[in-house]
């Protein structure tokens, strides 16, 4: 029998060579796989940040206007005046007679207000455009509506608190954009009409003294 020659040995060598090229290949693609692999894993790609939307900017509050306002109640049996300064008012009810009533509280930023008295009484109000007050007055059991107009001067609300001959006086007065006069003078408790002011200056005269009547303020 004849021994396999060079030839044969050469084959096997060149199988043998093949398979190793054929396995460092394959070993090498799953090595480049994986270290690209764990190169995505340790350097993550940047997340994009969004910036959030600045809020919308707050409206502009358009302040109370400082004025004063005076009208009749809508049954005309008596008037209502108001005085607005720095966001809060003072009112006076009165009826020329007997009936009256100071209040006073603060004006929302709205315009709407409640202001109330000593003595029970409540006006709830509302100030239009700037050009008038409409309310209601809740006094000695009774519900008055009224609308006051913007007045110029002298027009508006007057007060006078002082002693005459011994007696404790206190007077408020209405004067109506048309130039008419309502008011309510106090002796020691004992209510009665007022004496009519000068508009001009507010002078007045009670019980033979002049007195000076000034504008009412918050």
């Amino acid at each position: 029998m004849k021994r396999p020659g060079p030839l044969l040995t050469l084959l096997a060598g060149l199988l043998v060579g093949v398979f190793m090229l054929a396995l460092n290949a394959t070993t090498g693609t799953k090595s480049a796989a994986s270290s690209s692999a764990d190169t995505t894993k340790q350097s993550p790609s940047p997340t994009r940040t969004t910036p959030s939307p600045s809020p919308p900017p707050s409206p502009s509050r358009t302040p109370i206007p400082d004025a004063g306002y005076a009208g009749r109640t809508d049954d005309d049996s008596a008037a209502v005046a108001l005085t607005l300064r720095d966001g809060r008012a003072v009112a006076y009810f009165c009826d020329g007679h007997a009936k009256e009533s100071w209040l006073k509280g603060p004006v929302n930023d709205d315009g709407t207000m409640r202001l109330t008295a000593k003595d029970g009484s409540v006006l709830n109000g509302a100030l239009k455009e700037g050009k008038l007050v409409r309310g209601r007055v809740e006094i000695d059991g009774g519900s008055y509506a009224f609308t006051a107009d913007r007045t110029k001067k002298p027009s508006g609300l007057y007060r006078a608190t002082t002693t005459v001959r011994g007696a404790e006086v206190d007077g408020g007065w209405i004067v109506l954009p048309d130039g008419r006069q309502v008011g309510v003078l106090t002796r020691d408790g004992r209510p009665s009409a007022a004496p009519e002011i000068d508009p001009e200056t507010g002078a007045v005269t009670v019980d033979g003294q002049q007195l000076t009547a000034r504008p009412a303020t918050p």
